[in-house]
């Protein structure tokens, strides 16, 4: 402005040349001539600095979805649902057929003041991740708490698909029970199939392995022949994907007003298992609905031995050891119990009635049977 400002007077007041101001300054004699022709057009004003920036930008996204990202950005976040950039990426394609990229939409949210930055967190490849192959290959369950109005702490069971994340069921109860657990089961295994594996934590509603004996929840999986698993004790990563469910469901029921009863709780836990299942899109599927992912493939059924058993039976899960043997507590002493170095890393059942002891392999196969000697810590094949 300043050199602009002493060239225009040096010519217009000064009378000097062109030639002259450009060679004492060291510029050219067609900027010269150019900044005084914008004097002369439009005064000192005229010779300001001006932006270099372009009137148009051909893929600058338009004012108007820029609003509309930011109205569904506010609209998702108050209902307490996913409100990423990859969610409103997939909504905005519901509505219109040219739509800005995901990072776009990012850039947008973050203009706007919708993205808080973060530390970096653990990277995802650092992570071991096991996901079944197939729809009803294997199910994951887990109980999760709530509070009503009134301070009241109700639990929600919750099933899910480990495939396409589907959630088969989820249900409130004042207190979840192993028959309750159990009959939720049932009616989920009516409407979307039996499962042929269930994967849940060791909560005394689906297990009591622990306490030396089978609960309901154990001996009908046996007779329906359903391999059951559950993870290691305070280690709740193995059912990270229901607990991650837990998370997206409380995110939602935080948004709505405190239910007052259970009927009305349950309400919300429909409308949200309405929405989860077939309106968002999940991450982990490719941007798929959990509804359609599990209807895209065939499915899985149970292949396990039907094993019933009868009162007074315990049932006990294991895996031989590589010296072929198992080991089995009675009356607070441990036992182990010779298999054979063939059978080394097979999974098996066990039923116990007293001292009678059943070995079975997945697959039913008797691999031994015996009575337990008490006296002996190792009980050795015959």
């Amino acid at each position: 402005m300043d050199l602009a400002r002493y060239v225009v007077d040096a010519v217009v007041l000064e009378g000097r040349s062109y030639r002259e101001v450009a060679r004492a300054h060291g510029v050219s004699k067609s900027w010269v001539g150019k900044v005084v022709g914008r004097f002369r057009e439009g005064g000192y004003g005229a010779i300001e600095p001006r932006s270099r920036a372009p009137r148009e930008v051909p893929h600058h996204t338009p004012v108007e979805l820029e609003d509309e990202i930011v109205a569904l950005r506010k609209q998702l976040t108050d209902l307490g649902l996913d409100a990423g950039a990859q969610t409103i990426h997939y909504h905005l394609s519901l509505r219109h057929e040219q739509i800005p990229s995901v990072s776009t939409i990012w850039r947008v949210l973050h203009r706007r003041g919708f993205v808080t930055p973060q530390p970096h967190k653990r990277p995802r490849s650092s992570w071991v991740r096991f996901e079944a192959q197939l729809p009803n290959e294997r199910w994951q369950s887990d109980a999760t708490h709530w509070r009503l109005a009134d301070g009241s702490e109700m639990e929600i069971v919750n099933f899910i698909d480990d495939h396409s994340r589907l959630a088969v069921a989820s249900r409130v109860f004042p207190r979840a029970t192993a028959p309750k657990v159990l009959a939720l089961f049932l009616e989920a295994g009516e409407r979307w199939g039996l499962p042929a594996a269930l994967l849940t934590d060791n909560g005394c509603v689906y297990t009591t392995w622990h306490r030396g004996g089978a609960n309901v929840m154990q001996t009908e999986l046996l007779a329906l022949g359903i391999d059951y698993r559950h993870s290691r004790p305070y280690h709740p990563q193995t059912c990270g994907k229901v607990e991650r469910f837990h998370q997206t469901m409380k995110s939602f029921l935080a948004k709505q007003p405190k239910a007052s009863s259970i009927p009305e709780l349950q309400t919300q836990v429909d409308r949200f298992v309405a929405y989860y299942n077939d309106v968002r899109p999940h991450r982990a599927r490719g941007r798929m609905t959990p509804r359609a992912a599990f209807e895209g493939r065939d499915k899985a059924r149970p292949s396990g031995p039907k094993i019933r058993i009868g009162a007074g039976v315990r049932v006990r899960r294991d895996r031989i050891d590589k010296n072929g043997k198992v080991t089995l507590r009675h009356r607070t002493r441990l036992h182990h119990i010779g298999i054979g170095h063939g059978h080394r890393g097979k999974r098996v059942v066990m039923l116990i009635d007293g001292l009678d002891v059943r070995v079975l392999s997945e697959d039913g196969e008797l691999l031994r049977h015996l009575t337990l000697d008490p006296t002996r810590d190792y009980q050795p094949q015959a």
